[in-house]
């Protein structure tokens, strides 16, 4: 039930791998196994693993029976390590209804959203009654700038329960009788972490539910969706492994889909690694549950620990910041700071539970204020156990994306580590620079800062709310330039290779892989992925444009283009 801080990574004795040495040589063969850049000649592979890592004269005399593999001048990278997405999010939306906004999706204003929901009733046959569902719209991007509201969405399905999933996923929009179906009525009060919008001079809900008030809404859909885990499985794995992902996360995970991977994995039907993090609403029930072991890999599949939702999303205006946004925000009159999903009580008591079991934590937090509440929580739980506040369990907090410089100087001091999300720059940052200023939209996930203090900093795409690719992922990271083209804080840019250090060695040791995975080094598993160019040699803006040849699990090619 409880895990040890010491790497002790266990693979899956059943787990198929490729026994055939396999040579690699001719292109750059980039290790990530030190501070700078280092390359080798050649790289030989053999019953799932590295075994030999330099010189190509000697690996042909070393391995003479070896498979030759030649790179014809590609580059050779440890296979991409996923820091933090949702798997279990991104398959349910193989039965949503695609609502981004370009340069992910083509939804420019409501009108489009309302004709892309109508038609997919009419295209798949849905009976009147039965649920529909829509996933990415982004307020922030529609020409109306606004959420929309339940009489719009009924205007079209008047006749079916209808949620829309917001972009960040910590909101969505129902109509009336979704609303109704969830017992959601002017009757209803706010959430402790939530809020219902309500239509202007009324009660009345408009449809918008944020944070704790979604809950219901997402659970329900899930349970609905449950049904067609195992037909969408399959894609959603090719998925990732179209991306260079050779494990791949599932940031939020339930009982039921614990069970569900488990099966997938036991049934041979888990081609690369995937690691769990089991939500702090049943961190109780697992922690007393004998039959879960964590840290250690059954059949690729594995939990890893538990994942806390501290506060909101920065771009839905739910963030908890210590200043008040600048725009205005639905819902809130003054003083407008969004809000933590947890009280510190609560808080305290999530890290209490889980540092006296030695699980490892991992807490979103977007805001410097929810920020603060990890640190104090932290401090109170090392203090209650008469532990070191710099013990080695790697507490992630997730996002970090408005972390202050001092916050990062605690995170150095307690060992714990931040998981940036630099795509934000990207899709969000003139919102960001509109709702909070240049000075915090600047300090996004704050890489060159983080670097400077030695942290072995994470950077994920947080999928669904971005897509899945880690490297437009670097690029972000490198690049840091909006949708309009601003650069969100120049002087936080990466280099291309701390950038991906961010996706390989220091991912790995976010999850006490360091042992296995991360790094081309003899020992370790053969999780490699093949790009058709270097990102540490063309020019920055076009790193977004490299792409992913073929990705090996163990040896084994589980992607090739």
């Amino acid at each position: 039930m409880s895990f040890s801080c010491k790497d002790t990574e266990k693979k899956s004795e059943t787990k198929t791998t490729s026994t055939a040495a396999q040579l690699y040589y001719n292109g750059d063969i980039l290790t990530m196994d030190s501070e700078e850049p280092v390359y080798a000649e050649a790289l030989v592979a053999e019953e799932g693993k590295i075994v030999f890592v330099g010189d190509k004269a000697k690996a042909e005399e070393n391995y003479a029976d070896a498979k030759k593999i030649d790179l014809n001048g590609n580059t050779l990278l440890p296979g991409f390590i996923d820091p933090h997405s949702h798997f279990g999010m991104v398959s349910n939306t193989m039965g949503q209804v695609d609502l981004n906004s370009p340069p992910v999706g083509d939804v420019k204003n409501i009108a489009d959203v309302l004709k892309k929901m109508k038609a997919y009733k009419t295209e798949n046959n849905i009976a009147d009654g039965e649920w529909i569902f829509g996933w990415g719209y982004d307020e922030s991007q529609l020409d109306e700038k606004r959420h929309l509201n339940k009489t719009e969405i009924d205007s079209v399905l008047p006749n079916n329960p209808v949620y829309l999933v917001h972009t960040s996923g910590h909101m969505g929009v129902a109509n009336s009788m979704a609303l109704e179906k969830m017992n959601v009525s002017a009757a209803t009060k706010n959430p402790e972490g939530g809020s219902i919008e309500r239509m202007p001079n009324s009660q009345e809900p408009a449809g918008l539910v944020q944070e704790t008030a979604m809950y219901p809404f997402v659970g329900n859909m899930l349970k609905i969706l449950e049904s067609k885990q195992a037909e969408f499985f399959p894609a959603t794995q090719d998925k990732y492994a179209k991306n260079g992902i050779t494990t791949a996360q599932d940031g939020m995970t339930d009982r039921n889909a614990i069970e569900f991977f488990q099966s997938q994995a036991d049934s041979g039907k888990l081609e690369m690694d995937l690691i769990a993090l089991p939500g702090f609403s049943e961190l109780d029930k697992n922690l007393s549950d004998s039959t879960l072991v964590w840290k250690t890999y059954k059949n690729g599949f594995k939990l890893q620990g538990t994942k806390i939702i501290a506060d909101g999303s920065p771009q839905g205006k739910t963030a908890y910041f210590t200043e008040p946004f600048l725009t205005e925000v639905p819902g809130c009159e003054s003083d407008c700071r969004g809000f933590p999903n947890l009280s510190q009580e609560a808080l305290n008591e999530l890290f209490l539970k889980a540092y006296e079991a030695d699980n490892q934590l991992f807490i979103h937090s977007n805001g410097d204020a929810s920020i603060d509440m990890v640190i104090s929580a932290h401090e109170n739980a090392c203090k209650k156990l008469e532990q070191p506040l710099d013990k080695d369990r790697r507490t992630i907090v997730i996002h970090s994306q408005f972390v202050r410089p001092d916050q990062l100087e605690t995170y150095k001091k307690y060992n714990m580590e931040p998981s940036f999300f630099t795509n934000h720059a990207y899709f969000w940052g003139d919102v960001h620079v509109e709702n909070l200023g240049e000075e915090r939209a600047f300090f996004l996930s704050p890489i060159a800062s983080a670097e400077k203090l030695g942290l072995k900093y994470t950077n994920h795409s947080d999928a669904t709310v971005t897509p899945i690719d880690p490297i437009f992922t670097v690029w972000t990271a490198v690049n840091r330039v909006s949708r309009s083209g601003k650069v969100i804080g120049p002087d936080q840019r990466a280099t291309p290779y701390q950038a991906l250090k961010a996706i390989t060695s220091h991912a790995a040791y976010e999850f006490f892989e360091e042992g296995q995975k991360g790094s081309l080094k003899v020992g370790k598993l053969a999780d490699m992925v093949v790009l058709d160019k270097n990102p540490l040699k063309v020019e920055p803006m076009k790193i977004k444009e490299i792409e992913v040849l073929e990705t090996i699990k163990e040896g084994k090619t589980i992607y090739k283009k």
